[in-house]
């Protein structure tokens, strides 16, 4: 059609109908805004969106950006129903509330994260007053984002500000940047955060050691385990060579996962998000799995390109080697997806500012949200201290992370490398007060972040473990009564140099010292909690694997679930603690504490409690609870998160007759009590129980091994109405 200017929104792969202009139209628009001295005045009344009051920490001033340099300038608009996404995602991941599991699809979360249509006339007049063509943005699918090219000349003018190129002294990094921008008045309530524009940035990966060659005795193998291992895994059987040197083997015996084969690797998947031209190499995986996974051999990952970032085989970074060598040694064969990310194109580099000026977090999120289907789970080693980010910008980050776990995806990030804070731990609002300080995104209450141990027989806190409280975001109500206790027992200690009402970690915890990892063929040794994230999320994607191979949905956002009955299902780390900031930190204890948060995760224990839930209606399921051939009831009381009123209990054997056997009576095995559990039951409508077993020594008795089952008796609960009696009740020996 002649006049017509369309364009395709390529960085987002869809063009909105909303998003069609007549250019016939938009010139019309830009004569009426400059004729319009009501208009043009408008856009003249600022207001300050950001402002930092000196040059951020390690950063310095290198000189003013050439008024025609053009760089993408990223929009993020209010999105109109963002409070009803947050009350969503908090019901379905809840495993008390009906709702649990039912995540929502793309065009659901688009729905709700769309803004108003008043927000987009606004925005769209703002560019036209300026002479830009709203046809020409970029737009993201739910259109919350618009994103066009503008010259640093353009930019000032509609931001109110001066950009300048700043230079940091230790990484040689050069960005362009201003120290504040403004918006007008009227858009203030319609516009979330401008970008780039006041984030400096100091994104690193979570490494606290670099790769050291090392050559020690090492357990490589899950062969190497056999002549230990006489049943499930335990930290009684966890060699002690594991204390110096960690493989996937030590990971896969220490938390349990040895004996779980996937079923449902054509529907789970795991993505590692890769930054700063770290690139995962498949060679030296191959390596890799002939010494420490040799199952695995011949197979690999799959690389995902976003934003200009690469796949350059001939430069293997230690971060993504670290990262994509443990979620795949532990989560094997759960298809692994790399996503390199780079800046977003086009970009040209020039004597003045020779790195992009685009922030990352912002290119993967809105590249991973605009498909049609991604990852059950995430793992992210990559992190800033919060006070160096914008809180306009973390606040807006933070809530598109909120919007994948409400699509059904687990989110990790490593907690840090620097205890409760490294440095001179001096507040950058012009005070210079002394804080701890804590990490971003690990600080956002929609993910889940991971700190680090070291050593087995026990697992104690590494004292470099990123640990504390934010200072932008408030408390979420899943961790208070977990922080709460904590702060108690704490007292006075530190007081005054963190926010006690602030969202606390880390979340949970998993080992983060001594990795061999492969780096362009030789092995080494890494450490730091970019090597804790990885595992845990290995740990997280087999958990989604066992649930979906059930017909399940994956679990989603971790930490309503975490806090509540999937506690039990970790190993409390109660020694340790982070220095930094001057100050011995905060020191690991019984229940959670930010350091290692609610410890390290027990595959076998979790595999359980997320089984079954009342909210699944899973009444005709039953789930595994002991295998009583190894005695495993009477060692240790079971805890099982089987709410309901009413628990039956039944054991079936696993030779070939499958023979249900009276639970009351089963040679040589049977069940001795059931009874509530409080601590699982707290906070839950239905309570959770306590299985109990004996093991009986008759002779002339027939042997054979026998599991254990359990599920909700609906038929005696109060809900479902009929006799109590006919099922077994709390604390009733059998």
């Amino acid at each position: 059609m002649q006049g017509t200017a369309w364009k395709v929104h390529l960085s987002y792969g869809m063009i909105h109908p909303n998003y069609i202009y007549n250019e016939a139209d938009f010139i019309l628009k830009v004569k009426l805004a400059i004729a319009n001295p009501l208009v043009a005045k408008r856009w003249d009344d600022f207001e300050v969106k950001h402002a930092w009051t000196e040059i951020p920490r390690g950063w310095e001033l290198h000189g003013p950006a050439p008024a025609d340099y053009a760089f993408d300038l990223r929009i993020g608009l209010k999105q109109d129903k963002f409070e009803d996404l947050v009350t969503t995602l908090y019901e379905v991941s809840d495993p008390a509330h009906e709702k649990y599991g039912q995540h929502l699809s793309k065009e659901d979360v688009a729905a709700l994260v769309a803004p108003h249509p008043d927000t987009v006339d606004l925005v769209e007049s703002w560019l036209s007053a300026h002479g830009l063509d709203p046809s020409a943005c970029q737009r993201s699918h739910a259109g919350d984002w618009v994103t066009i090219r503008v010259s640093v000349a353009q930019a000032e003018k509609m931001l109110g500000t001066q950009y300048n190129v700043y230079r940091h002294g230790k990484s040689d990094d050069y960005v362009v940047r201003a120290m504040n921008y403004s918006l007008p008045s009227v858009l203030h309530e319609h516009v979330a955060v401008v970008a780039p524009t006041t984030y400096f940035g100091t994104m690193k990966s979570m490494k606290a050691t670099s790769f050291i060659q090392k050559d020690r005795p090492t357990i490589e193998t899950d062969a190497d385990f056999a002549h230990l291992l006489t049943g499930p895994a335990s930290l009684a059987t966890v060699p002690t060579s594991c204390n110096s040197v960690i493989t996937p083997a030590c990971l896969r015996a220490l938390y349990n996962t040895t004996s779980y084969a996937p079923a449902a690797t054509d529907k789970n998947s795991l993505g590692i998000a890769g930054y700063l031209e770290e690139f995962a190499n498949r060679a030296d995986l191959q390596t890799f799995y002939k010494r420490f996974r040799t199952d695995a051999v011949g197979t690999s990952f799959t690389t995902v390109e976003v934003n200009g970032g690469l796949d350059d085989q001939s430069e293997p970074g230690v971060e993504a080697n670290l990262d994509i060598q443990y979620a795949e040694g532990i989560s094997f064969p759960t298809p692994n997806i790399y996503y390199s990310t780079g800046g977003s194109p086009p970009f040209i580099p020039d004597d003045e500012t020779p790195t992009n000026t685009n922030e990352p977090y912002l290119d993967w999120l809105n590249f991973i949200l605009a498909q049609d289907s991604i990852p059950q789970t995430f793992t992210t080693s990559y992190g800033d201290d919060e006070q160096t980010v914008p809180i306009d910008y973390a606040t807006t980050v933070c809530n598109l992370f909120a919007q994948l776990g409400a699509r059904g995806s687990s989110i990790m990030f490593s907690s840090g490398d620097d205890g409760v804070g490294g440095g001179d731990c001096l507040t950058n609002d012009g005070t210079n007060t002394e804080r701890f300080q804590p990490n971003f995104p690990a600080s956002c209450p929609f993910v889940t972040t991971v700190g680090g141990t070291i050593h087995v027989n026990p697992e104690v806190a590494v004292d470099f473990s990123g640990g504390g409280f934010s200072n932008y975001f408030a408390q979420p109500s899943y961790q208070a009564t977990a922080v709460s206790t904590f702060l108690q027992k704490l007292g006075r200690t530190n007081a005054g140099l963190f926010n006690t009402t602030g969202r606390a970690y880390p979340d949970v915890a998993a080992q983060g010292e001594n990795f061999q990892v492969v780096v362009g063929g030789r092995v080494g040794s890494v450490g730091g909690t970019s090597a804790s994230s990885p595992t845990f999320a290995g740990v997280i994607a087999l958990l989604n694997d066992f649930r979906l191979s059930r017909g399940k949905a994956p679990l989603g956002f971790l930490n309503p679930l975490i806090y509540s009955t999937g506690a039990a299902g970790f190993n409390d780390i109660t020694s340790g603690s982070n220095p930094g900031c001057g100050t011995n930190g905060f020191t690991a204890g019984a229940g959670w504490d930010p350091v290692t948060g609610l410890g390290t995760p027990d595959f076998g224990k979790l595999q359980a409690l997320i089984g079954v839930h009342m909210a699944d209606h899973a009444y005709a399921s039953w789930v595994p609870v002991c295998t009583l051939a190894a005695n495993a009831c009477s060692r240790a009381p079971v805890h099982i998160a089987v709410h309901a009123d009413v628990l039956q209990i039944r054991i079936i054997r696993s030779d070939e007759s499958k023979k249900v056997v009276p639970a009351e009576g089963a040679p040589p095995r049977r069940v001795e009590q059931i009874s509530q559990d409080p601590a699982a039951t707290r906070g839950v409508r239905k309570p959770a129980w306590i299985v109990r077993g004996r093991s009986l020594r008759r002779r002339g008795e027939e042997r054979f091994t026998a599991t254990t089952h359990a599920r909700p008796d609906h038929r005696g609960s109060k809900e479902e109405g009929g006799d109590a009696a006919a099922g077994f009740d709390a604390n009733q020996v059998i």
